[in-house]
């Protein structure tokens, strides 16, 4: 059996200080076998909030995977945007995107954002067949009976108020599920979700997380406690006060 916390869009630089330290007290007290953040650890991507993310995550008692999101990418400098776009993560560098086997369950990084795109907002999704013939070697190679991708942007709209309008994202998820993905982790949208989808015949569990920001849309901040024991994958979305 394994325990995880999902969480996401933490935004520091609007970040929500309660929050993180519900979060926190969450984490110290029952102790989760990992914790993933699917993305947007900043607001601007300034080294500030870069170093106040990092302080904040090298608190938390448990190992970490950390996807990369459309926030964390260098803003206002482009130079830094094209020629180093993740060099501000710093001492982070070792978890982002980083592939955890855990009893019974392995979690499988993609990245979702791109440093530019043929469309004027570059904030959405955007999938390439490399980035997914990766994510499809390493499901093959997984030796857990549960098998989750962790992205930032959901692969196909969540039915929430916010989107993500993933360029190629049907087609990732529709190969991922054949390729035995149980489920998808993403985050974005800042508001939580769990549903399940058929992909000819195959179910795929799409589970999103809510932010621990005060940049909140329809629900309050939130995180999600995923529990695995066997074939069965059950998942708590649990609200700040």
């Amino acid at each position: 059996m394994a325990l995880i916390f999902h969480v996401s869009d933490l935004h520091f630089g609007a970040e929500d200080k309660a929050a993180l330290a519900w979060f926190a007290r969450e984490a110290q007290a029952q102790r989760p076998d990992a914790i993933i953040v699917t993305g947007d650890l900043t607001m601007r991507a300034r080294r500030r909030e870069f170093r106040a993310a990092q302080d904040w995550l090298e608190t938390l008692p448990a190992p970490l995977s950390i996807e990369v999101g459309n926030h964390d990418l260098p803003f206002f400098n482009l130079f830094a945007r094209f020629a180093d776009p993740y060099g501000r993560f710093e001492r982070l560098e070792r978890d982002i995107e980083r592939r955890l086997d855990l009893p019974g369950l392995d979690i499988i990084p993609l990245r979702t954002t791109a440093r530019v795109q043929w469309r004027l907002d570059w904030s959405k999704g955007h999938m390439t067949p490399a980035r997914v013939e990766q994510a499809k070697g390493s499901l093959v190679r997984a030796h857990g009976p549960i098998r989750l991708i962790a992205c930032h942007h959901p692969l196909i709209e969540p039915e929430t108020r916010g989107t993500a309008r993933t360029h190629g994202g049907r087609e990732a998820l529709e190969a991922l599920a054949l390729a035995g993905a149980d489920g998808i982790l993403s985050g974005h949208v800042h508001d939580p979700y769990d549903r399940t989808i058929e992909i000819e015949g195959q179910p795929v569990r799409l589970i999103g997380a809510g932010t621990l920001s005060e940049r909140v849309r329809d629900s309050r901040p939130s995180y999600n406690a995923i529990r695995t024991e066997g074939e069965a994958l059950a998942v708590e979305i649990r609200y700040a006060a």
